[in-house]
């Protein structure tokens, strides 16, 4: 298939997807035209690279962690036990980014509570 009707079954812009192509997320066939064409593997592909992105993950990540994710009737799990560790650490640095934010939004309400002092004519 060509990059127009991967981009009709998948949702993903053509853009987005010359994009994944330059990062090695997808490898389509070329031919002597310059034509991209694409397999029907890479509709699921596609999808998983979406989910990953999704998560939070870089493109570089992805890279890495594509040989290593299945799709479990939906649902992406990790095979390798480096990847397990990897997106472990992600949660947390992710977990951490949102207690912070926490603090600066409790920190903003507490701002936004307080009774402005009335000035003295």
């Amino acid at each position: 298939m060509r990059i127009g009707e991967l981009s009709r079954r998948t949702g993903v812009s053509e853009r987005a997807l010359r994009y994944y192509e330059e990062q090695g997320l997808l490898r389509p066939e070329r031919r002597p035209s310059g034509y991209r064409v694409y397999r029907d593997a890479d509709v699921p592909a596609v999808r998983r690279i979406r989910v990953l992105l999704a998560a939070g993950l870089g493109v570089a990540q992805i890279a890495q962690a594509l040989p290593c994710m299945v799709d479990d009737d939906g649902l992406l799990a990790p095979t390798c036990p480096e990847l397990v560790a990897a997106l472990v650490e992600h949660r947390d640095r992710i977990g951490e980014a949102i207690d912070e934010l926490e603090a600066t939004r409790a920190n903003l309400d507490a701002i936004l509570a307080a009774e402005v002092p009335r000035l003295s004519p």
